[in-house]
Protein backbone atom coordinates (compact mmCIF):
# COMPACT_ATOMS: atom_id res chain seq x y z
CA UNK A 1 0.00 0.00 0.00
CA UNK A 2 1.30 3.74 -0.77
CA UNK A 3 0.80 6.49 1.60
CA UNK A 4 1.54 10.13 0.65
CA UNK A 5 2.05 12.46 3.75
CA UNK A 6 1.80 15.85 3.09
CA UNK A 7 3.66 17.64 5.45
CA UNK A 8 6.65 16.01 6.88
CA UNK A 9 7.71 18.05 9.84
CA UNK A 10 8.06 17.21 13.64
CA UNK A 11 5.07 14.41 13.49
CA UNK A 12 4.40 13.45 9.98
CA UNK A 13 8.58 12.86 9.36
CA UNK A 14 9.06 10.30 12.00
CA UNK A 15 5.51 8.91 11.00
CA UNK A 16 6.98 8.22 7.88
CA UNK A 17 9.66 6.38 8.89
CA UNK A 18 7.10 3.85 10.94
CA UNK A 19 5.22 3.70 8.11
CA UNK A 20 7.99 2.63 6.14
CA UNK A 21 9.00 0.15 8.71
CA UNK A 22 5.88 -1.26 8.60
CA UNK A 23 6.11 -2.17 4.71
CA UNK A 24 4.34 0.86 3.21
CA UNK A 25 5.31 2.93 0.70
CA UNK A 26 5.92 6.47 1.32
CA UNK A 27 6.21 9.71 -0.72
CA UNK A 28 6.41 12.68 1.90
CA UNK A 29 6.39 16.15 1.17
CA UNK A 30 8.49 19.43 2.42
CA UNK A 31 8.53 22.81 1.86
CA UNK A 32 12.39 23.19 1.86
CA UNK A 33 14.89 21.79 -0.15
CA UNK A 34 17.25 21.62 1.83
CA UNK A 35 14.90 18.46 3.80
CA UNK A 36 14.95 16.70 0.34
CA UNK A 37 17.72 14.31 0.88
CA UNK A 38 16.61 14.05 4.59
CA UNK A 39 13.51 12.06 3.49
CA UNK A 40 14.83 10.08 0.72
CA UNK A 41 17.58 8.97 3.46
CA UNK A 42 15.15 7.54 5.60
CA UNK A 43 13.21 5.63 2.57
CA UNK A 44 10.53 8.12 1.27
CA UNK A 45 9.74 9.72 -1.85
CA UNK A 46 10.48 13.34 -1.34
CA UNK A 47 8.59 16.12 -3.16
CA UNK A 48 8.84 20.02 -2.70
CA UNK A 49 5.73 21.19 -2.09
CA UNK A 50 3.79 24.86 -0.92
CA UNK A 51 0.96 25.40 -0.16
CA UNK A 52 -0.40 29.09 -1.19
CA UNK A 53 -4.37 30.48 -1.02
CA UNK A 54 -3.76 30.34 -4.95
CA UNK A 55 -3.27 27.04 -5.48
CA UNK A 56 -0.11 24.68 -4.83
CA UNK A 57 3.43 24.69 -5.96
CA UNK A 58 4.91 22.10 -6.69
CA UNK A 59 3.91 18.08 -8.95
CA UNK A 60 0.93 17.74 -6.49
CA UNK A 61 -0.55 15.15 -9.27
CA UNK A 62 2.65 13.03 -9.12
CA UNK A 63 2.75 13.43 -5.12
CA UNK A 64 -0.78 11.91 -5.04
CA UNK A 65 -0.53 9.52 -7.89
CA UNK A 66 -0.68 5.67 -6.80
CA UNK A 67 -1.62 6.42 -3.14
CA UNK A 68 -4.40 5.00 -1.18
CA UNK A 69 -3.92 7.18 1.57
CA UNK A 70 -3.38 11.10 1.71
CA UNK A 71 -2.10 12.29 5.65
CA UNK A 72 -2.56 16.31 5.43
CA UNK A 73 -0.62 17.04 8.54
CA UNK A 74 -0.26 20.99 8.00
CA UNK A 75 -0.38 23.80 10.18
CA UNK A 76 -2.63 26.71 10.09
CA UNK A 77 -0.01 29.19 10.68
CA UNK A 78 -2.31 31.60 11.87
CA UNK A 79 0.02 32.48 14.78
CA UNK A 80 2.84 34.05 13.09
CA UNK A 81 -0.30 35.33 9.96
CA UNK A 82 -3.61 36.10 11.32
CA UNK A 83 -4.48 37.16 7.63
CA UNK A 84 -3.31 33.48 6.13
CA UNK A 85 -6.67 31.79 4.87
CA UNK A 86 -5.98 27.75 5.54
CA UNK A 87 -9.58 27.23 4.47
CA UNK A 88 -8.62 28.45 1.26
CA UNK A 89 -5.62 25.75 1.16
CA UNK A 90 -7.41 22.97 2.32
CA UNK A 91 -9.98 23.60 -0.91
CA UNK A 92 -7.05 23.62 -3.36
CA UNK A 93 -5.95 20.51 -1.89
CA UNK A 94 -9.47 18.99 -2.21
CA UNK A 95 -9.69 19.43 -6.07
CA UNK A 96 -6.24 17.98 -6.45
CA UNK A 97 -7.58 14.90 -4.07
CA UNK A 98 -10.78 14.28 -6.44
CA UNK A 99 -8.51 14.83 -9.98
CA UNK A 100 -6.28 12.03 -8.08
CA UNK A 101 -8.73 9.27 -7.09
CA UNK A 102 -7.32 8.94 -3.77
CA UNK A 103 -10.12 7.22 -1.51
CA UNK A 104 -9.21 7.65 2.17
CA UNK A 105 -8.02 10.28 3.22
CA UNK A 106 -6.40 11.69 7.49
CA UNK A 107 -6.62 15.35 7.89
CA UNK A 108 -4.83 16.13 11.29
CA UNK A 109 -6.84 18.97 13.17
CA UNK A 110 -6.90 20.39 17.02
CA UNK A 111 -8.63 20.53 20.38
CA UNK A 112 -9.00 24.04 19.32
CA UNK A 113 -12.08 23.74 17.87
CA UNK A 114 -13.80 23.54 20.97
CA UNK A 115 -14.00 26.57 23.18
CA UNK A 116 -12.65 27.46 26.65
CA UNK A 117 -14.89 28.25 29.38
CA UNK A 118 -15.08 28.83 33.04
CA UNK A 119 -16.50 25.69 33.91
CA UNK A 120 -14.38 23.41 32.00
CA UNK A 121 -16.60 21.62 30.05
CA UNK A 122 -16.10 18.05 28.63
CA UNK A 123 -15.90 17.71 24.86
CA UNK A 124 -16.52 14.41 23.25
CA UNK A 125 -16.46 13.66 19.33
CA UNK A 126 -20.29 13.57 19.67
CA UNK A 127 -20.17 17.69 20.98
CA UNK A 128 -20.60 20.00 18.67
CA UNK A 129 -17.78 22.52 17.75
CA UNK A 130 -18.30 25.57 19.62
CA UNK A 131 -14.84 27.48 18.65
CA UNK A 132 -14.88 31.18 18.03
CA UNK A 133 -10.85 31.83 16.85
CA UNK A 134 -10.08 32.72 13.27
CA UNK A 135 -7.79 29.24 13.61
CA UNK A 136 -10.67 27.07 15.17
CA UNK A 137 -13.37 28.07 12.57
CA UNK A 138 -11.10 28.07 9.91
CA UNK A 139 -10.29 24.22 11.34
CA UNK A 140 -13.71 23.50 11.74
CA UNK A 141 -14.92 24.59 7.61
CA UNK A 142 -12.05 22.56 6.42
CA UNK A 143 -13.33 19.51 8.77
CA UNK A 144 -16.58 19.71 7.44
CA UNK A 145 -15.16 20.28 3.78
CA UNK A 146 -13.29 17.20 3.79
CA UNK A 147 -15.39 14.77 5.38
CA UNK A 148 -18.43 15.96 3.42
CA UNK A 149 -17.16 15.46 0.71
CA UNK A 150 -18.44 11.95 -1.39
CA UNK A 151 -15.66 11.93 -3.92
CA UNK A 152 -13.14 9.72 -0.06
CA UNK A 153 -13.31 8.95 2.88
CA UNK A 154 -11.99 11.11 5.85
CA UNK A 155 -11.07 10.43 9.30
CA UNK A 156 -10.35 13.37 11.15
CA UNK A 157 -7.85 13.63 14.54
CA UNK A 158 -7.84 16.59 16.82
CA UNK A 159 -4.94 16.11 18.79
CA UNK A 160 -4.19 18.05 22.04
CA UNK A 161 -0.96 19.46 22.76
CA UNK A 162 1.53 17.34 21.22
CA UNK A 163 4.55 16.69 22.85
CA UNK A 164 7.60 14.65 22.75
CA UNK A 165 10.74 14.51 25.21
CA UNK A 166 12.85 16.91 22.62
CA UNK A 167 9.54 19.68 22.48
CA UNK A 168 7.97 20.48 25.44
CA UNK A 169 5.88 23.56 26.32
CA UNK A 170 7.55 24.40 29.70
CA UNK A 171 10.81 25.20 28.09
CA UNK A 172 8.86 27.79 26.45
CA UNK A 173 6.62 28.81 29.88
CA UNK A 174 9.89 29.22 31.84
CA UNK A 175 11.06 31.81 33.50
CA UNK A 176 7.22 33.69 32.44
CA UNK A 177 5.27 35.13 35.00
CA UNK A 178 1.83 36.34 35.04
CA UNK A 179 0.21 33.18 33.19
CA UNK A 180 -3.47 32.66 32.66
CA UNK A 181 -5.69 29.62 33.10
CA UNK A 182 -3.47 28.05 35.44
CA UNK A 183 -6.39 25.95 37.12
CA UNK A 184 -7.69 25.18 33.54
CA UNK A 185 -7.29 21.13 32.75
CA UNK A 186 -3.93 19.91 30.39
CA UNK A 187 -4.83 17.93 27.40
CA UNK A 188 -1.96 16.55 26.33
CA UNK A 189 -0.72 13.27 24.01
CA UNK A 190 2.89 12.66 23.30
CA UNK A 191 4.66 12.63 20.11
CA UNK A 192 4.59 8.29 20.30
CA UNK A 193 0.95 8.09 20.93
CA UNK A 194 -0.10 9.86 18.00
CA UNK A 195 1.79 7.89 15.83
CA UNK A 196 0.09 4.85 16.91
CA UNK A 197 -3.12 6.47 16.64
CA UNK A 198 -2.17 7.15 12.61
CA UNK A 199 -1.16 3.66 12.67
CA UNK A 200 -3.61 1.74 14.06
CA UNK A 201 -6.05 4.42 11.52
CA UNK A 202 -4.61 2.74 8.89
CA UNK A 203 -3.83 -0.86 9.70
CA UNK A 204 -7.46 -1.04 10.78
CA UNK A 205 -8.97 1.10 8.23
CA UNK A 206 -10.74 3.12 9.93
CA UNK A 207 -11.83 6.03 7.85
CA UNK A 208 -15.22 8.40 7.77
CA UNK A 209 -14.30 9.08 12.25
CA UNK A 210 -13.94 11.82 14.29
CA UNK A 211 -11.00 11.45 16.99
CA UNK A 212 -10.46 13.26 19.87
CA UNK A 213 -7.00 12.15 20.96
CA UNK A 214 -6.03 13.79 24.19
CA UNK A 215 -4.11 11.93 27.10
CA UNK A 216 -7.02 10.71 29.46
CA UNK A 217 -5.58 12.42 32.61
CA UNK A 218 -5.88 16.08 32.58
CA UNK A 219 -3.91 17.79 35.40
CA UNK A 220 -4.79 21.26 36.36
CA UNK A 221 -1.93 23.45 34.52
CA UNK A 222 0.32 25.04 37.50
CA UNK A 223 0.72 22.08 38.84
CA UNK A 224 1.74 20.09 35.87
CA UNK A 225 4.09 22.75 34.04
CA UNK A 226 5.23 23.38 38.00
CA UNK A 227 6.53 19.91 38.47
CA UNK A 228 7.81 19.64 34.88
CA UNK A 229 9.62 22.19 35.56
CA UNK A 230 11.03 20.81 38.26
CA UNK A 231 12.11 17.49 36.08
CA UNK A 232 14.04 19.45 33.78
CA UNK A 233 15.84 21.80 36.49
CA UNK A 234 14.67 25.30 34.83
CA UNK A 235 12.61 28.01 36.25
CA UNK A 236 8.96 27.28 36.71
CA UNK A 237 6.12 29.61 35.05
CA UNK A 238 3.91 31.91 37.66
CA UNK A 239 0.78 31.54 37.25
CA UNK A 240 -1.78 34.80 37.79
CA UNK A 241 -4.19 33.26 40.26
CA UNK A 242 -6.40 36.18 40.99
CA UNK A 243 -7.93 35.55 37.52
CA UNK A 244 -10.73 32.88 36.74
CA UNK A 245 -9.48 30.20 34.85
CA UNK A 246 -11.17 29.76 31.61
CA UNK A 247 -10.40 25.64 29.70
CA UNK A 248 -11.98 22.14 29.13
CA UNK A 249 -11.35 18.63 29.09
CA UNK A 250 -10.76 16.62 25.44
CA UNK A 251 -12.56 12.91 26.17
CA UNK A 252 -13.01 9.94 23.14
CA UNK A 253 -15.95 7.77 22.99
CA UNK A 254 -13.98 6.79 19.96
CA UNK A 255 -10.74 5.68 20.85
CA UNK A 256 -12.73 2.85 22.71
CA UNK A 257 -14.55 2.27 19.47
CA UNK A 258 -11.17 1.06 17.68
CA UNK A 259 -9.55 -0.59 20.67
CA UNK A 260 -6.79 2.86 21.09
CA UNK A 261 -5.10 2.63 24.20
CA UNK A 262 -2.43 5.16 25.12
CA UNK A 263 1.01 4.12 26.06
CA UNK A 264 2.82 7.06 27.05
CA UNK A 265 1.84 9.33 29.95
CA UNK A 266 2.53 13.07 29.80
Amino acid sequence: MQISILGCGWLGLPLAKKLVEDGYSLKGSTTTQVKMKKLADTGITPYHLELYESGVQGDIQSFLSGSDILLIDIPPGLRKNPEINFTSKITNIISQIEYSGVKKVIFISSTSVFEDQEDFPEYTEESKTNGTSKAAKQLIDCEHALQNNPNFSTSVIRFGGLISQDRHPVTMLSGRSGIKNGDAPANLIQREDCIALISKIIENDEFGMLFNAAYPEHPKKAEYYTKEAKSRNIKAPEYDQNQVSKGKIISSVNLDKIGFEFECEI
